[in-house]
């Protein structure tokens, strides 16, 4: 260790009479707001995919809100953002010459979130129509009927088969959710025993599109059958739905139904 008075000054700091911060050793922050909303502007804006369906483009940035700064503490510098951003988008398919546009929403672009936590959603431009495809499932479940119906209907059982919190109201125009959220619906139907009809859709489809889901159950010898049939399933969603009725439903119900066996 240097003695007193004798180390190298290129690295002793001191206060400087003229309040100076040399090299930026100490903590300095700049609002870099305005700045950063006219980048994202030039970067954004203009963004085009095109391929052989057709071709749609990044219009304008229609809302951003939040703010930004740069730090800098020992000559390192330290950039923080926070954003809310809307966008419109035109685009225009290929076959058809149909025109569209809407919105696109970034709820929360932080340089605290990894690329792939970043989420954007889309929602449907007016008079846009989904493709979609029909579902039609069966499986059979060692269970009574009237034991396999409750399984859909009451609160305590769809959070021991879901593993998670749920909200549900088995009744015409109840609502339901469940999974922490990632599904929800409304039931349209309810034939006790016999049939449940629900809207139903997942979290990360379009806003406002909802497929219809009925579940008919028929007896058989010591089982019930259970037949789903869903209509308006968005087609890129089809083998995530098979998924979930199959793993996340059907499965996971016939291990709580053995649960209860067990546990007699």
């Amino acid at each position: 260790m240097a003695k007193w008075g004798h180390g190298d000054p290129r690295w002793i700091v001191e206060e400087r009479e003229d309040g100076t911060n040399v090299n930026n050793w100490h903590w300095t922050e700049r609002d870099a707001t305005s700045w950063s909303k006219g980048r994202l502007r030039e970067l954004l804006v203009g963004i085009t995919v095109e391929n052989e369906a057709g071709r749609c483009e990044i219009s304008e940035l229609k809302q951003v809100e939040g703010e930004a700064s740069c730090s800098s503490r020992k000559g390192k510098l330290i950039f923080f953002y926070e954003w809310n951003i809307k966008l419109g988008w035109k685009g225009i398919i290929r076959e058809s010459g149909a025109k569209h546009k809407g919105l696109i929403e970034i709820p929360s672009l932080s340089e605290e979130n990894e690329v792939d936590d970043t989420e954007a959603s889309s929602p449907v431009a007016l008079g846009v129509r989904i493709p979609t495809v029909a579902l039609h499932m069966t499986e059979l479940f060692d269970a009574a009927i009237e034991q396999l119906y409750r399984i859909f209907t009451v609160k305590d059982l769809v959070q021991k088969f879901s593993k998670s919190p749920a909200v549900l109201e088995a009744e015409k125009g109840g609502k339901f959710q469940m999974f922490d959220g990632n599904i929800s619906g409304e039931y349209t139907e309810l034939l006790t025993n016999k049939k449940i009809v629900m809207k139903w859709r997942r979290r990360n489809w379009p806003e406002e599109h909802y497929a219809i889901v009925a579940l008919n159950f028929v007896p058989t010898l010591e089982q019930t059958e259970l037949q789903l049939d869903c209509k308006g399933v968005p087609v890129c969603e089809e083998e995530n739905m098979k998924f979930c009725w199959q793993k996340q439903h059907f499965e996971e119900i016939k291990g709580l139904l053995q649960l209860t066996t067990l546990n007699g």
